[in-house]
């Protein structure tokens, strides 16, 4: 734990804000929350000893091994109840690669893996058995926010190369389109069961553009469709907007400024986390003025509505399951979830002074909302300004 230390020693960026809580997390009983620290925040190689040390603890940590038990069978199991379950396998795989696990780690998480790779429909979308609605029976189907969420979870336990993730790849971009709010992804009809989300047709989906952009951010250039950046606008536009628009199911309020833990849907914290990994939003030349002020809302928002003074990230909504894990402890800090909101926030720290100038009790509330913000509750947002 001391030789961690070393790792924390530069400057706090968010002192304005909150205080540094870098040093509590690496002194906590948890290896996944100190690796998420020391590669997410210190930005330390995975070849640093540090980091080798806490990744062979991740994968000796019971907790781990609990959370690999939660995995279904891919095919044929029991159906998730929704995309935003942690019961669907790319949520319950992201959070596993959140917490350190690589490629031939893990035995089942790998067959999990060939099992995805195995369902794919003509147009390379990938494949999840669900039900359809209104049918007790599960189906093979693809509609974006499965393949979005799958191709993300093999590109990051390292199937990049997979001619089929290329074509899924491929495809993604092919399902890029012009909506109401501008280029993003829409929620589109499943070709093979005709079944097609509550959004209106030609809107944005929030879910499955912060998931395409999220997962692009992971590949080169040279495999991202055009005019990505210009989607990343779109979707940040979705938070400038929310008083005069509201995309169906997708609300800017209390609950996605706070987030639910594990984290698997839109939220402040979801939506900085695949913005935050396109830096020319911000910086540079082409940067716009009222994109860099929407960040720093979000910044201040996810701050005030998760963290307390001192930094420690509070789950403040959780789902059931998950007591054993500190990120299934309501109302208490949590250090892995303190990680990973310093992960996200800490691509965005040349904008920490400007977040912690926002007044989020004068942000303007959401459509259909009261008018004022609701303010964080009393575990969090001491450093709220």
């Amino acid at each position: 734990m001391e030789a961690n230390a070393d790792a924390v020693r530069d400057p706090w960026p968010w002192s304005g804000l909150i205080g540094d809580p870098r040093a509590w997390v690496l002194e906590s009983d948890e290896p996944a929350a100190r690796w998420a620290l020391l590669t997410g925040v210190a930005d330390l190689p995975a070849w640093d000893e540090r980091v080798l040390a806490a990744r062979r603890e991740v994968l000796d940590d019971p907790a781990t091994t609990a959370l690999v038990g939660r995995l279904r069978d891919w095919e044929g199991g029991e159906p998730f109840s929704g995309h935003n379950s942690p019961a669907f396998a790319p949520n319950l795989l992201n959070l596993l690669a959140d917490m350190g696990l690589q490629r031939g780690d893990v035995p089942c998480v790998d067959a999990t893996l060939q099992r995805m790779l195995a369902h794919q429909d003509d147009e390379g979308r990938f494949q999840s058995f669900a039900p359809v609605r209104g049918s007790e029976q599960p189906v093979w189907g693809a509609l974006l926010c499965d393949s979005h969420a799958i191709i993300e979870v093999l590109v990051r336990f390292g199937h990049e190369a997979d001619p089929r993730v290329r074509a899924g790849l491929a495809r993604m971009g092919l399902d890029l389109t012009s909506t109401s709010q501008g280029p993003a992804w829409p929620c589109r009809r499943d070709p093979a069961t005709g079944f097609r989300g509550p959004g209106r047709k030609g809107d944005l989906c929030p879910q499955v553009t912060l998931e395409a952009l999220r997962m692009l951010a992971l590949v080169p250039e040279s495999h991202r469709p055009e005019g990505l950046l210009d989607v990343a606008r779109v979707s940040l536009s979705a938070w400038r907007r929310r008083g005069e628009q509201k995309p169906y199911m997708f609300g800017h309020g209390r609950s996605f400024k706070t987030g639910k833990w594990p984290p698997t849907w839109y939220s402040a914290l979801a939506l900085l986390d695949a913005l935050g990994r396109y830096p020319a939003l911000w910086r540079g030349t082409g940067a716009q003025p009222q994109d860099r002020l929407a960040l720093a809302e979000l910044a201040a928002c996810l701050v005030a509505y998760s963290m307390t003074a001192e930094g420690q990230a509070v789950p403040q909504s959780i789902f059931r399951g998950f007591e054993k894990h500190s990120f299934g402890q309501k109302s208490q800090p949590s250090p892995f979830a303190t990680a990973r909101v310093l992960t996200v926030l800490h691509r965005l720290d040349d904008l920490a002074a400007e977040a912690g100038s926002v007044d989020i009790a004068g942000l303007a509330s959401s459509k259909g909302g009261t008018g004022h913000p609701v303010a964080p509750r009393a575990a969090v947002g001491g450093a709220a300004r």
